[in-house]
């Protein structure tokens, strides 16, 4: 509110002249501006719908209707303000969200949940296999200072997980390539709170919503992509990771990701009926040559 934000104390002796209705005219000027604040601040906020009002089903249309488009190179200031882009965490899976460091209600609560399904993914398809990172919408309040501060006040530490800062005039070519549209109200800002999973190419894959989800809205995507995507086994130890995320699968009584024993032996099994078939077919295709060539070398013996 104005009146909070910008006190306005006349000197002692201005307001021994105004009196009463010095006191009257501030009243007036506080009730003004209490009444404007809410337009005011739609105004400023417009920024990514142009001053329109929020409209979640639209802003849910424009955030499907960006998967499977390319998203352009951005420049970023980390942490640390080093100056990083968004090409650099190509070749591998991004998981994509946006914050505001002055928020205390979704973001915080989107950030805890999301951490829990970072360190479940990670213990699905293993440390390293996809990036994350967080991007702050709210400039210039959203500084490399403020997004290190946010960062350690909720506890991330995730070396796989960075926190950036935009340039100011990226920010709406941004927010409308990932498909995240936001308008500031007087408590913060109305968006759709939602991740934006990117694949290794740079292409938005999928949309996961929501403050709180199920794992496998989350753990999925990033599995398909994972396993979709061909990769070099250098050695043994490469395939039996490959094999293990393969078969870990979900399981919805416990709430958790494992692995499938199961699916294991419908592979073996699989493979070894695989070489059964061959084995006996090589077997019986040698039989039947043999006996041709018995058969040959006896007729050539009468005659």
């Amino acid at each position: 509110m104005v009146c909070g934000a910008v006190p306005i104390t006349p000197p002692a002796s201005r307001a021994s002249l105004l009196g009463k209705e010095g006191k009257v005219l501030v009243g007036l000027f506080c009730a003004l501006a209490l009444f404007t604040a809410p337009a005011l601040a739609a105004n400023v906020a417009g920024g990514a719908l142009g001053g329109k009002s929020f409209d979640p089903d639209r802003a849910l249309e424009f955030s499907q209707s960006v998967i499977g488009k390319p998203v352009g190179d951005y420049a970023f200031r980390d942490r640390k303000g080093r100056q990083v882009r968004l090409a650099d965490y190509r070749g591998k899976p991004l998981v994509v969200n946006f914050v505001y460091t002055g928020c205390f209600s979704a973001c915080p609560t989107t950030t805890a949940q999301l951490a829990k399904a970072i360190r479940a993914a990670q213990r699905t398809l293993g440390p390293g296999t996809f990036n994350v990172v967080s991007i702050g919408f709210n400039l210039p309040y959203d500084s490399p200072e403020a997004m290190r501060d946010f960062a350690r006040r909720y506890g991330i530490d995730d070396p796989q997980w960075e926190f950036l800062s935009p340039f100011d005039k990226q920010v709406p070519q941004l927010t409308a390539d990932l498909g995240f549209q936001y308008v500031a109200t007087p408590a913060g800002f109305d968006h759709v709170t939602q991740t934006t999973i990117v694949d290794a190419e740079g292409r938005i894959f999928r949309q996961v919503y929501g403050e709180e989800f199920a794992l496998p809205l989350f753990i999925g995507p990033l599995q398909e992509l994972v396993t979709g995507k061909p990769m070099p086994t250098q050695s043994i130890g490469d395939l039996v990771e490959r094999i293990r995320i393969l078969c870990t699968v979900y399981d919805p009584r416990a709430g958790v990701y494992r692995f499938q024993w199961s699916v294991v032996s419908s592979i073996v099994t699989f493979v070894l009926m695989l070489l059964g078939g061959t084995w006996f077919l090589w077997h019986e295709i040698r039989k039947r040559r043999r006996a041709e060539r018995l058969a040959a070398a006896g007729g050539r013996a009468v005659r």
